[in-house]
């Protein structure tokens, strides 16, 4: 029996295109160029960050980022970037008496941004916050401690094999695959996803139901 529901962030309750444009607009590369470079590093399961290697050699993200937000061009989030699922789902879980958090691999200010849009979550945190970042155990074992829920009772919802789903097992918690952005299709059918996933679903609508069954 689920008790407490974890969610990711980009590509789980947030769509990342805009500031993914964002970035492609920062270091001056047509957006599409960077995307197909995106979806290769993607496609080759390394770390998304490498990205930017491609076109700045020793590109360091934090550093631009900080120069972003100099630049009045940091991250930003509006209801505009949720998945048109997300606050609905989230609402109707919470009905359902499920504790909800939110924690992803973000920045400090993300946490700032996504509480500030007053979701009905119990809790939001981000790796910026805990200093450390999946799929680190260390990670997880913060999410655990958030929920204050057991593991086994605990469901952590994701898109990212190696990042969400993999080590959230590892951790003893349930996991939910949400099959959309480039790494959920991509990686959707892949062996240790599948083996991994305890649940796989097209969208946050699907899972009132299948959580209220699975009591």
């Amino acid at each position: 029996m689920i008790e407490a529901v974890v969610f990711d962030v980009g590509e789980t309750l947030l769509d990342d295109s805009r500031e993914w444009g964002a970035w492609a607009d920062w270091i001056g590369v047509p957006r599409h160029t960077f995307s197909a470079v995106l979806g290769a590093v993607t496609a080759e399961g390394r770390d998304n960050a490498e990205t930017f290697q491609y076109f700045r050699p020793g590109f360091d993200v934090a550093h631009e980022r900080r120069l972003r937000e100099e630049a009045g061009r940091g991250e930003h989030i509006s209801d505009e970037d949720l998945y048109a699922d997300a606050r609905p789902a989230l609402a109707a879980l919470r009905e359902q008496g499920m504790w909800i958090g939110i924690a992803g691999n973000q920045t400090p200010l993300v946490a700032e941004l996504l509480r500030a849009m007053h979701l009905p979550v119990d809790q939001i945190a981000t790796s910026g916050e805990w200093g450390v970042a999946k799929p680190a155990a260390p990670f997880f074992e913060n999410v655990i401690a958030m929920a204050s829920t057991a593991p086994n009772k605990t469901l952590y919802v994701g898109d990212h094999r190696d990042n969400d789903i993999v080590p959230a097992k590892a951790a003893g918690l349930r996991t939910a695959l949400i099959r959309r952005g480039p790494w959920g299709y991509l990686w959707a059918n892949d062996p240790a996803m599948v083996e991994s996933a305890d649940w796989i679903i097209d969208s946050l609508a699907e899972l009132p139901e299948l959580l209220a069954n699975a009591r």
